[in-house]
């Protein structure tokens, strides 16, 4: 079985330095790892989704994760490594968790800190938070 990678990224510089490690790691490897891309778009408060079309909403979703994942996609499409890229909606850390668990993903390769603004005493909030709701193994690179 092929293994399955989790790859969560905002945009920032340590979710980046993920994508660079898995790069490299792949390199190393005879056998690549399946790569699932994905960055978690926190959902608006409802007192204000309520009053925007649905339609408006989902293209600024795509638009705001599409931006986040630029850097990561390129990295990826220049090393030469296939990925497929996930947009998702929702609390960002149970939100990566129950993504990896459903696709069955093997590892969760994430950077130590993100773009979260309250950030935890070693790791970022949200990594902190994958490691404690995930029975997966996962790799935080610094």
């Amino acid at each position: 079985m092929k293994p399955l990678w989790l790859l969560p990224v905002d945009g920032s510089p340590p979710a980046l330095r993920a994508v660079d490690h898995v790069v490299r790691e792949v390199a190393r490897n005879v056998t690549a790892p399946a790569i699932l891309l994905v960055n978690v778009q926190p959902p608006l408060p409802s007192d204000v989704a309520r009053f925007v079309d649905s339609g408006v909403l989902q293209d600024y979703h795509r638009e705001a994760a599409s931006n986040s994942l630029a850097v990561a996609r390129a990295r990826l499409d220049t090393a030469g490594l296939a990925y497929a890229p996930h947009i998702l909606i929702g609390d960002p850390a149970p939100t990566i968790v129950d993504f990896a668990r459903d696709q069955r993903c093997t590892l969760i390769v994430i950077g130590a800190r993100g773009l979260g603004s309250v950030a935890g005493v070693l790791l970022g909030s949200v990594t902190n938070r994958v490691i404690h709701l995930t029975d997966l193994p996962v790799l935080v690179v610094k």
